[in-house]
């Protein structure tokens, strides 16, 4: 019998005891369970509510079964519903009266909220950790390749010309702010409900405070009917997830394009590859074109937990256990898609040879010839229009603005000159954006002693 069945005169039927049981869920959360036990039984005895021989009993029984549960020797029953009861159940059959005393002045509400701030708490520590991995990834290739020229793109038409070290170091940036809102959602499940009860708190004299600083909460919940109602410490996690994934799922689509033949700006490890089982001469980008896929589903729990949520009233409802299957989907899945990219980008290949030949199409120095005529008086508008009109020209030749003659541009404009060569060299163009955050050399350097700077930092504050 369910360990809530006094009132009841007969059990739920089998479906509905399947339906309603979250114990394939949340027995992933044992360890924050019994770790909220023993703080509670501890608290009690403290406070005189049981006695520390009970105390202990507690304490001693719940090793054993997390001895047991590690060991893949506990048997999980789904009649238990959940995790809370199968170990209470366990315990109570195991030690006796001090086990059906450990729920005192405890309910399963503020237990599972405990549990799974807990768990929120720890899951974002490991994906800052495996944040911190992907970032460094992402620092070496740009410091190994750091004067290779890429083209930039805008529409996905050839832009300018940029570092690729400038490139890869943009990720960095999206990853170091992703990193701040998982620090953030760690921040927000920093608070204790434990103590709470069902929704009003209790008549038992229960030290909060205690239980906080047993289970390393930085403060409690002041309001016990939020504590054990709602669930934005999740949202928070499981945002961070989102955009966590939304900036990989970029990341792995680029990834995608420049491995094909069309770009061959990168060559990605046999380790990070499949094939095909019909065309021998197939190595596919498959676990990028997986990190671009599984976004969609990190995305889709987000969005489950603020649909679940919209309607709920105060305080608890059942509604409420699907909360953490998501949020532990969203996490496994952000830690895995970083471990991928980590080591697809650690291990790929940088053709610089290809991402310059491409930078020589597109007309990738027409701004700046632009340019050279703005600084020479001409307005940039006026000097926008005979840049476009070389560029036509170009077309028209079939050839790129370097094979223009001076003829060529003094025909456009007076105001050319034989110097007109170095506003044509793509690397000199890469070089002259010095304005801070820029694809110049020096504020790449700049830019990158900057982001090493905050690596370090959050390594070390990790």
């Amino acid at each position: 019998m369910a360990l809530w069945s006094g009132r009841f005169t007969e059990g739920v039927s089998e479906f509905t005891q399947q339906f309603g049981a979250s114990l394939p869920v949340d027995k992933a959360l044992y360890a924050q369970d019994i770790a909220g036990s023993k703080a509670h039984a501890h608290m009690l005895a403290a406070q005189g509510v049981i006695s520390q021989e009970d105390c202990d009993a507690i304490q001693a029984g719940l090793d054993r079964i997390k001895e047991r549960i590690e060991a893949g020797e506990f048997v999980f029953d789904i009649n238990n519903e959940d995790i809370h009861m199968s170990i209470e159940s366990v315990l109570t059959a195991e030690i006796g009266d001090a086990g059906a005393r450990l729920h005192t002045g405890r309910s399963r509400n503020d237990q599972v909220a405990t549990d799974t701030r807990l768990y929120a708490k720890e899951r974002c520590t490991q994906l800052m950790q495996a944040n911190l991995e992907l970032r460094r990834a992402l620092v070496h290739q740009a410091q190994e390749h750091f004067d290779v020229i890429l083209p930039g793109y805008t529409h996905l038409q050839h832009a300018q010309p940029v570092l690729f070290s400038h490139h890869m170091l943009a990720y960095v940036w999206m990853l170091t702010r992703d990193y701040e809102r998982l620090a953030a959602a760690r921040r927000a499940a920093d608070a204790s409900p434990l103590g709470s009860a069902a929704l009003a708190g209790t008549t038992y004299p229960l030290d909060r405070q205690m239980t906080a600083r047993e289970l390393g909460f930085s403060r409690v919940i002041p309001n016990s009917l939020d504590a054990v109602s709602d669930r934005d410490f999740l949202l928070d996690l499981m945002y961070a997830c989102s955009v966590s994934c939304m900036h990989l799922s970029r990341l792995a689509e680029e990834i995608i394009l420049w491995s094909t033949s069309e770009f061959a700006f990168v060559t990605l490890s046999d380790s990070f590859s499949t094939g095909s089982s019909i065309m021998p001469q197939k190595k596919n980008p498959d676990f990028a074109e997986l990190v671009r896929g599984k976004t969609g589903r990190v995305v889709g729990d987000l969005v489950a937990l603020l649909v679940t949520m919209k309607g709920l009233p105060l305080a608890y409802n059942k509604d409420l256990q699907e909360d953490k299957e998501g949020a532990i989907d969203a996490a496994k899945t952000l830690e895995d898609c970083c471990a991928c990219m980590a080591g697809m980008i650690g291990t790929m290949q940088v053709n610089a040879d290809a991402m310059m030949a491409q930078a020589k199409k597109g007309y990738l120095a027409a701004t700046d010839v632009a340019d050279y005529l703005a600084k020479k008086g001409m307005p940039f508008r006026r000097a926008h229009e005979v840049v476009g009109h070389l560029v036509l020209l170009c077309d028209q030749r079939g050839c790129d603005l370097d094979d223009l003659t001076l003829e060529d541009f003094k025909a456009a404009s007076d105001l050319f000159e034989a110097d007109i060569t170095g506003a044509l060299n793509l690397a000199s163009i890469a070089a002259a954006r010095t304005t801070e955050g820029g694809t110049g050399n020096a504020a790449v350097k700049e830019q990158m002693d900057k982001a090493l700077a905050q690596l370090e930092a959050d390594e070390a504050a990790l």
